[in-house]
């Protein structure tokens, strides 16, 4: 799973994940890119999973990109644990994901394939998803 080598703060606040992305929003390395339409977290294991399910499917042809990165700590107390006491331990790691946000790209496979690669993965998210092309966004 993906995780951060070493972070300045060992634990986050919540936060909130409204409006729309303005970094990561377009196709810069691919022709075929997964784009987020609504606010969520991506967990490690969420982007792990897509990323098995694209490369399943596209059968080691084309190149890959993963655009998203978690590197936001998720805690959590033990069970059965009084309130108070402090914050939990890190337990996982998150990304945040903007609504508009580029999640995967590919380049090198026809539109079929790389279309339904890119909607097996958005299967595996927790928000909705668009599959876009290079030429329909210009």
């Amino acid at each position: 799973m993906l995780s951060p080598k070493k972070v300045k703060h060992r634990k986050q606040m919540k936060g909130r994940m409204r409006g729309a992305a303005f970094r990561g929003s377009s196709i810069e390395f691919g022709e075929y890119a997964l784009k987020a339409l609504e606010c969520g977290r991506m967990t490690s294991q969420q982007i792990e999973a897509a990323r098995i399910a694209i490369n399943r499917t596209i059968k080691r042809g084309g190149k890959m990109w993963i655009r998203v990165f978690p590197d936001k700590p998720i805690t959590k107390k033990a069970a059965e644990t009084r309130m108070g006491k402090g914050k939990g331990s890190p337990e996982s790691w998150v990304a945040p994901i903007k609504r508009g946000r580029i999640l995967y790209e590919l380049r090198g496979v026809d539109e079929d394939l790389a279309k339904k690669a890119l909607t097996l993965a958005g299967n595996k998210l927790p928000f909705a998803t668009k599959v876009i092309s290079k030429e329909s966004t210009l």
